[in-house]
C-alpha cells in the first residue's frame, strides 16, 4: 500500500484500482509487517451486512467553501487536483428499506404475522458518520438527487454522453475506510483507462445500477453497543446490547466506511446557478471527529451568512435532520484526531 498526506496534513494509506473489502485491507498490511490498530481488533460482535441503496449525494463545506460556491454559481476543485468529492447521503429512509431488504433476504418465506412481529434493528446499528446528520467538514450541506447531479455532469462535461464510473482508490485512515469512486467525460478514457470499470457486482463494496449506488457497507457502526442476534425459528433478527468483554469496559470500536464520489471537473465549473443552489443548501451542526482545523458556525450566524449571500431569497435556512431516531450523534469517537479523515471537502 502507498501512503500519503492530504492537504489537511493526515497521514493515510491508499491502493489504487481497487476496492479492498476489510479481511483484504487485513492481508495487505500485515504483508508490510503491520498489524495493529482498529482495523485488526478482535472480539467485534456481530453486525449485519446490508445493501443500502442511494438516490443522493451531499457535499459538506465551510464558510470559506460556500462563499466559494456561492461566487462562482457551482463546484470546483480549487486544490489543483481536478476532483469535486461527493459523500452518499444515508438517511433513515434508506436504513428502513435496506432493513427490510436484508430481512427479505435472509428469510423468504417469513408468514405474514413474522413480518408484523419484527421489530426494527438496522438503525442501532447506524453509529458511524457515514449515517449522521452531523458534519466533520462545515457548517452547510449541499445535497442534490443523483441523477440531477449526473445529468448537470453529462451536459456541462460529457457533451451529452453518459458519464464513466471507475474503481478509483481505497483510503485507510486511522478508524476510516473510505471508498472512492472516480465519475469521468468519456473524452478522458484514454487517460483513465487504468482504473476499472464500476461493474453491477453483486459482491462488490459498491457499484451503481438503475441510477442510484448500492453500497455494502463493511462495517456500519463506529461504535458497538449492539449486537446481531438472528432467530431461525421465529425468523427475525434483533439488535441487542452488547456487553463487555471485560466488566466495567465501554462498547467496542472499529474502523467504519464509506463511500466518496469523486467527479473529474479539471480546472472548469459544474455549475448550478445560485437559485439552485439555495434550494440545496441547509446548515448541519459539527460532529464527533470533526477536522479540528474546519471552524463551525451557530445556527443563528449561519442563517445570516446565507442571507447575506441570497438576499433576494426570502426562505428561512432549514437544518439537516432527519425525523428518526436511527441516527445517533450523540456517541463519542475515541478519537479527538487533528485528521481529515476524507477528502470530501473540496469545493
Amino acid at each position: 500500500m502507498e501512503a500519503a498526506t492530504n492537504r489537511r496534513e493526515s497521514y493515510f494509506n491508499f491502493v489504487k484500482k481497487e476496492h479492498l473489502k476489510l479481511d483484504d485491507l487485513k492481508v495487505r498490511k500485515r504483508a508490510e509487517g503491520k498489524g495493529r490498530g482498529y482495523l485488526f481488533k478482535n472480539g467485534i460482535p456481530e453486525y449485519p451486512r446490508p445493501e443500502i441503496h442511494v438516490s443522493r449525494l451531499k457535499h459538506d463545506t465551510d464558510y470559506t467553501g460556500l462563499i466559494g460556491i456561492k461566487e462562482s454559481g457551482g463546484f470546483r476543485d480549487p486544490f489543483g487536483k481536478g476532483l469535486v468529492w461527493w459523500g452518499l447521503s444515508v438517511g433513515g429512509e434508506e436504513v428502513r428499506s435496506a432493513e427490510q431488504r436484508l430481512l427479505q433476504e435472509a428469510y423468504p418465506d417469513r408468514t405474514e404475522q413474522q413480518v408484523q412481529d419484527q421489530q426494527s434493528f438496522l438503525g442501532e446499528f447506524a453509529s458511524s458518520p457515514a449515517f449522521k446528520r452531523s458534519s466533520r467538514l462545515g457548517s452547510y450541506r449541499f445535497t442534490f438527487p443523483l441523477q440531477e447531479l449526473l445529468e448537470a455532469y453529462k451536459k456541462q462535461f460529457c457533451g451529452g454522453e453518459q458519464p464513466v464510473m471507475r474503481v478509483y482508490e481505497t483510503h485507510l485512515y486511522k478508524q476510516e475506510v473510505m471508498y472512492a469512486v472516480l465519475v469521468h467525460s468519456p473524452a478522458n478514457q484514454e487517460q483513465f483507462s487504468e482504473y476499472p470499470l464500476l461493474t453491477d457486482d453483486p459482491d462488490a463494496v459498491c457499484c451503481y445500477r438503475d441510477g442510484r449506488f448500492t453500497w455494502r457497507p463493511e462495517a456500519m457502526c463506529e461504535t458497538y453497543s449492539y449486537q446481531l442476534v438472528r432467530n431461525p425459528e421465529t425468523q427475525k433478527m434483533e439488535a441487542q446490547p452488547y456487553t463487555p468483554r471485560m466488566p466495567g469496559f465501554g462498547p467496542e470500536f472499529y474502523v467504519w466506511d464509506n463511500v466518496g464520489i469523486a467527479l473529474h471537473v479539471e480546472e472548469k465549473l459544474l455549475e448550478f446557478g445560485p437559485d439552485r443552489l439555495r434550494e440545496k443548501l441547509k446548515f448541519c451542526e459539527g460532529g464527533a471527529g470533526s477536522c479540528r482545523s474546519v471552524e463551525f458556525e451557530d445556527f443563528p450566524s449561519a442563517e445570516a451568512t446565507v442571507r447575506r449571500l441570497w438576499p433576494e431569497d426570502p426562505s428561512p435556512l432549514q437544518r439537516d435532520e432527519d425525523p428518526s431516531p436511527l441516527q445517533r450523534d450523540e456517541d463519542p469517537s475515541p478519537l479527538e484526531r487533528d485528521e481529515d479523515p476524507s477528502p470530501l471537502e473540496n469545493v
